[in-house]
Formats: C-alpha cells, sequence, structure tokens
C-alpha cells in the first residue's frame, strides 16, 4: 500500500508521506531585513512563528485582531497555532478550524482535547489538512501525526515538518513514549529542512527532557499546555530553540482561561462547577523561531506579545552569539 501521510487510520508507517499539503503558504513579508535572499544569492534564514493555545471566543477574537500586526513585526514564513482549546476552551470544530485557515494560520496542532469534538476526525485523517493529532497516542487512534509545510524558495526551500507529541507526567489521556515516537517520525523524514515539535505536556522537566533529547536534531521544541508564557526562551548548545512554554492566546483576566469566580468556587467548596470561559485582557502569545534550512538549526528565539493591555517594550532574544 502507498504511503500517504504519518498515520492512515488504524495503520502506522514510518514512511514519509510523498502527498506533501501545498496550499501556497502565506506570506506578506514587510520587515525589509527579510525581502531579499542572502548575500552573494545564499538563501535567507527562514522564520516560522507558533501561536500558543487559541483559546475559545476570545482567542478567535485577539487572533483576528492580531494576526496582521504579527506579519509586520515579524515577517513570518509560516504561521502554527496550537487550537485545542478552540471550542470554547476544549476541542476544535471543523468550522473553527476552517476560520482560523481563513485568518492566515498555515498549520494547526491539537493536544490532550483532540478528540471532544469528533466531527474533526475526517480532517484529521485528510491528507491534504495542515492539522495533525498528537503523534504518540495509540496506533489505532484516528488522524496524522504530522503534516509538512513547504517553504519559500528563497530560504532553501524543501518541506518544513510539524508535530506535537502528549505529555505523560500529570496528564490524562494515555499516550506512548514521546522520545521513541519523536525518534521515529525524524528518521522517517530525513529530508525536511525545518522541524518544529509542539510539546503538549503539563511538567517543565518532562519538556526539557525531551528538547536536551532532541537537541540538534530538530529546529525548535516549543510548549504548550499551561498557557502561562514562560521567560526561559534559548537556543541550546547544538541549536535547537526551546521554551517551556509559548503560553494561551486568550484572555488573561481569568485562571488561565476559565472564569475567576467559578474556579474559585470549587476550590473552595469541592462542589463541581461548569467552568465558563472568562473574559478581558485578551492577548495573544506567540514565538519566532529564525534558523537555516541547510542546517535545521535555530538561530534566533523571540517571544512576543500583543494585546491592549500590553505596554511596548523591545523583548530579549534568546540567539546565537
Amino acid at each position: 500500500m502507498r504511503c500517504r501521510g504519518y498515520v492512515h487510520f488504524r495503520e502506522r508507517t514510518s514512511c514519509p508521506t510523498s502527498e506533501v499539503y501545498r496550499k501556497p503558504v502565506m506570506t506578506r513579508r514587510t520587515n525589509d531585513e527579510y525581502r531579499e535572499t542572502g548575500r552573494g544569492g545564499t538563501a535567507r534564514p527562514a522564520r516560522v512563528a507558533f501561536f500558543g493555545d487559541l483559546n475559545g471566543g476570545p482567542g478567535r477574537r485577539v487572533l483576528a485582531a492580531r494576526i496582521e500586526e504579527v506579519r509586520r513585526d515579524h515577517a513570518p514564513d509560516l504561521i502554527i497555532a496550537n487550537a485545542e482549546n478552540l471550542r470554547n476552551g476544549s476541542g476544535i470544530t471543523p468550522d473553527l478550524y476552517r476560520t482560523i485557515r481563513d485568518l492566515g494560520i498555515d498549520g494547526v496542532t491539537l493536544g490532550d482535547h483532540v478528540y471532544r469534538d469528533r466531527r474533526i476526525i475526517p480532517l484529521l485523517e485528510d491528507p491534504d489538512e495542515p492539522i495533525c493529532r498528537p503523534a504518540n497516542l495509540s496506533n489505532d487512534a484516528p488522524g496524522k501525526r504530522g503534516f509538512r509545510l513547504p517553504l519559500p524558495s528563497d530560504t532553501g526551500g524543501g518541506d518544513f515538518l510539524v508535530f506535537n507529541l502528549l505529555g505523560r507526567v500529570y496528564m490524562g489521556l494515555p499516550a506512548n513514549d514521546p522520545f521513541q515516537t519523536a525518534d521515529e517520525l525524524i528518521a522517517a523524514n530525513p529530508n525536511a529542512r525545518g522541524i518544529l515539535i509542539d510539546a503538549h505536556m503539563e511538567a517543565t522537566a518532562e519538556k526539557a527532557a525531551l528538547a536536551f533529547h532532541l537537541d540538534g536534531r530538530v529546529s525548535a521544541v516549543l510548549g504548550t499546555h499551561t498557557h502561562v508564557p514562560t521567560a526561559d526562551h534559548r537556543i541550546l548548545t547544538r541549536g535547537t530553540a526551546f521554551q517551556s512554554d509559548v503560553g494561551m492566546c486568550g484572555p488573561f483576566a481569568s485562571i488561565i482561561g476559565r472564569d475567576p469566580e467559578q474556579v474559585i468556587r470549587h476550590m473552595r467548596t469541592s462542589v463541581h462547577t461548569p467552568y465558563e470561559m472568562g473574559s478581558g485582557d485578551e492577548r495573544l502569545c506567540g514565538t519566532l523561531v529564525t534558523f537555516r534550512t541547510s542546517s535545521r538549526l535555530a538561530s534566533e528565539i523571540k517571544p512576543f506579545q500583543y494585546g491592549d493591555r500590553i505596554e511596548p517594550a523591545e523583548e530579549p532574544s534568546g540567539q546565537v552569539l
């Protein structure tokens, strides 16, 4: 049987896909530094922006309001987003997926809420849709384990591999070894010109261990799930960009996206209380990774935030000096 993707329903394969997602990448670069190819005809660095968990209606609103600012300020070649909380804080629907794709998201990763709305499964199984389930779920779990996106020719071209891995520490959804799964997918895609891994994990130590395990083999390991942006962004010794958690795109006047009053009531009384989405102080949290397609390795990692209550400031970036 011809290999069409990383995972076909009830079938696991180590073959790289031969049918790569080829919709034209939405790039409207405005940063003068990245309008031209490198000096002497060499390929310029590629730039990929990654947005943390898009959280419900507030996350969709801040994405729609701020994505053009991200393009203007950072000139990304690709924009990837974790969208496992897009449906009122839990899961994603086909309509919501199409909404953020129309806004300019080039690829979508998920997490432990991947199957909260089963209507997303056909899109997860479609080899032409750049959306994937966690790669280290059961072999029988429906959906692709990853996807590839084309990089612009002036960066050196080729395909950018994206997949995400679920943690096994303090996580409720059973998952296989993320270290072994990452090794398998990297080995199955030797020609990928860049690799980004969304580490959807609770424990900071598990994310860091994965990053150090993969250092020098992938462009970036970026954490999601906790909804809290961390200040530990850096380039590891062998050239992999790492951040424990990118943060969330959603309401910061909340408890990790939920209405504070309801969360406090549950914690104080132990009585089950449905959590509604929070509101107010909506922010878009993301991270920009710059890397060379010739090596896959990162030269810079720069977190960013956009929101009405954020004062403009020059954020320090992790760089290779």
